[in-house]
């Protein structure tokens, strides 16, 4: 099937009350799981490559995001490519000659100004090619390298000033033009257990005052229930990561350890894979179809909870 605009699914989603799940890829396993899930549950999916994932890859975007599009083009589900956490000004110019269709273009480490200055650019760049753009305000954390301030700690998704203002994200909306808004509420990155809570009054009030589409970062460390209520709340697109890693990697050990003297990585990558497909088929139920379809938590036998 021909990939679908990212903003196609997440407008989709908003309208329906529904949301819109985005899933990271690293691998070629990873895409193919997104793709199977995605399949399994009926519902459309994003699949999205980090700078993180283009870093890990030589720093060439181009052939893990041809054998994503492949994947995706492959596929009955419908499915979207995306470039995510894009910093570098390089390789958000390098998102059209790749195929991308949508881009989050992050300047939230910037102080407010520059963010707006940086991503209004960003925008202008993206529209002029028709590329839809999100961005985000506030600070979610969780990410390698997120400190908060001169001392170097980790950011914490809790503390005081991090989460983002309804009426500084509907000024910023309005200065940078962004298609869709990734919002600080209470999750955080590489979450490896699914405990966090969410301000849903918070959520509720940002998609009152900002005309765009709100987006969770950090999703894999909230609970179903806790997802089910942010969808409720206004979140129109979820982005898991950590989840499908964790399942992974379980699902590669647990075989390690049980079969130590294999060396054919098909044979670990195959069941690893399929416990990524379950995890996307679970996460895709919860936010963006029937909540009781495939019963259960969205974590899997590898372990469950994670990154977003």
């Amino acid at each position: 099937m021909p990939l679908v605009g990212t903003g196609e699914l997440v407008a989709r989603a908003r309208a329906e009350g529904r949301a819109v799940a985005a899933f990271n890829v690293i691998t070629l396993e990873h895409a193919e799981a997104v793709a199977a899930g995605a399949e399994a549950a009926g519902l459309p999916a994003v699949l999205q490559i980090s700078e993180n994932a283009v870093r890990f890859h030589g720093g060439r975007p181009g052939p893990i995001a041809a054998a994503t599009a492949a994947v995706a083009r492959a596929s009955t589900a419908r499915l979207a490519l995306h470039l995510d956490h894009v910093e570098s000004v390089e390789l958000l110019h390098a998102a059209h000659v790749e195929g991308f269709g949508s881009v989050m273009f992050d300047a939230s480490k910037l102080d407010y100004a520059d963010n707006v200055k940086a991503t209004a650019e960003a925008v202008r760049w993206g529209h002029e090619r028709g590329i839809w753009v999100e961005a985000e305000l506030g600070a979610v954390g969780g990410k390698e390298g997120d400190t908060a301030g001169s001392g170097g700690a980790t950011l914490d998704a809790h503390a005081p000033g991090v989460r983002t203002d309804p009426a500084e994200a509907a000024a910023y909306v309005d200065a940078t033009g962004v298609d869709a808004l990734a919002v600080a509420v209470g999750s955080s990155h590489a979450m490896t257990e699914r405990t966090a809570a969410l301000d849903h009054a918070l959520i509720a009030r940002l998609r009152d005052a900002v005309p765009v589409p709100l987006v969770l970062h950090g999703s894999s460390g909230v609970p179903d229930e806790e997802l089910r209520r942010a969808v409720a709340s206004g979140m129109s697109k979820i982005n898991v990561g950590t989840a499908l890693n964790t399942a992974f990697t379980g699902t590669v050990r647990a075989y390690l350890e049980a079969n130590g003297r294999v060396v054919d990585p098909r044979k670990y990558l195959a069941p690893a894979r399929e416990a990524m497909a379950h995890t996307v088929d679970r996460f895709l139920r919860t936010v963006g179809g029937d909540a009781g379809a495939g019963s259960g938590d969205a974590s899997t036998d590898g372990g469950g909870a994670g990154r977003g």
